[in-house]
């Protein structure tokens, strides 16, 4: 038996070599075939995360918002969303609370908030200046405030300014650390340190909303709300719908995309890998009937050309895979400036995928082999 296919074996790649240009771009096709393949299919499944986390940059896709007809949760509820969502992709989880307070005795919506989640969550804010500091007095001037408190926004950086509750409540002073531009309504608001308007509202502990920013998309999405719903009573999800669907509508509308080139590559290859071994039989027809005049079987025959077919999809496959996980590397480190990790799994799908492609490619030419009538090919007809 060892002998048998050691024989096998020997007359494949002994056909194989004496084809060796034919053979090469066959290989090559195969090479190139797998390589797209296996590119694309690493992209497929990495896609899907890297421009999650793109699109984090465009802001939260998850608000957390007092249950019922509450106003306010307290902080502890964040806590248990935290724990709820240990497994979680999360970017960030930003509270907030928001009240009418006076600056420089003007009437100014202002935001408490942690400005250290807030720059995960928002990162597309442009603050000229500094973020205030955690705990400090220092206040975030949105660009329309700036412009009143001074006629340049750019001058109010490092002005002092009075904030209150309101008529009769304690004054306290704060620097402006900074301007926010956002081109939407944040510029007509102020934001303190969260604990900071807390004190001056009297509201301790109490939070009004907070921003999620997490990578997930479609289920994914639904099943992290019905986490955050069942992690406390306190607290209900509301999904950024305008976010949300445009981040699904644009993953869905890549992968498609990028399945219809995958089919194409496959469709591509099977051609030129028929045409080839169509014209390598048409070569070999002599040879062929030599072997039928001396007792080779039509499945003999047909053994042969697609062992030597699957042999070419396996080594083209290999070498495509690798080829395929570099191409891959080479897109996410350009596009998203960050490295994805070889999937084994992904590179037997290419070799499987190119092997069962050049299968398929040799049904034709294989068709052709065994109608090969050895008397009429032995006369030089």
């Amino acid at each position: 038996m060892y002998r048998k296919y050691k024989m096998f074996f020997t007359m494949i790649f002994q056909a194989l070599l004496r084809q060796k240009t034919r053979m090469f771009i066959a290989l090559l096709a195969v090479a190139v075939g797998a390589a797209i393949i296996s590119g694309m299919i690493t992209v497929y499944r990495e896609v899907p995360a890297q421009l999650g986390r793109e699109f984090r940059a465009y802001g939260a896709n998850v608000l957390v918002l007092p249950a019922g007809d509450s106003s306010t949760f307290d902080e502890t509820s964040l806590t248990s969303v935290r724990n709820a969502l240990s497994g979680e992709d999360v970017v960030g989880l930003a509270p907030f609370l928001y009240e009418r307070l006076e600056v420089n005795k003007q009437p100014v919506i202002t935001g408490g908030t942690d400005f250290a989640e807030l720059k995960k969550v928002s990162p597309y804010w442009m603050v000229k200046g500094e973020y205030p500091a955690e705990g400090s007095k220092e206040i975030l001037l949105g660009a329309e405030v700036a412009k009143k408190i001074a006629q340049d926004a750019d001058k109010a950086i490092g002005q002092t300014v009075s904030v209150s509750a309101g008529e009769g409540t304690a004054i306290k002073q704060f620097t402006v650390s900074g301007v926010v531009s956002t081109g939407g309504k944040e510029e007509q608001f102020a934001f303190v340190d969260l604990h900071m308007l807390q004190e001056i509202t009297g509201k301790a502990g109490a939070v009004g909303l907070a921003q999620l920013s997490i990578v997930a998309d479609g289920d994914k999405l639904a099943a992290v709300e019905e986490k955050i719903g069942a992690a406390d009573p306190a607290v209900q999800p509301q999904e950024v719908r305008q976010i949300a669907r445009s981040e699904f509508s644009v993953l869905s509308k890549l992968q498609v995309l990028i399945l219809l080139v995958t089919l194409i590559v496959l469709v591509l290859t099977l051609i030129c890998v028929t045409t080839t071994m169509t014209a390598v039989v048409t070569e070999r027809r002599k040879e062929i009937g030599l072997k039928k005049a001396l007792g080779a079987s039509n499945h003999n025959i047909v053994m042969e050309f697609l062992g030597e077919g699957c042999v070419l999809g396996a080594l083209g496959g290999l070498l495509g895979s690798g080829l395929g996980y570099l191409f891959a590397q080479s897109v996410s480190m350009n596009v998203f400036s960050r490295g994805i990790s070889f999937a084994p799994g992904i590179a037997i799908l290419a070799i499987v995928l190119s092997i069962l492609v050049t299968g398929i490619a040799s049904l034709i030419p294989v068709r052709i082999a065994t109608n090969v009538d050895p008397a009429i090919v032995l006369r030089g007809e």
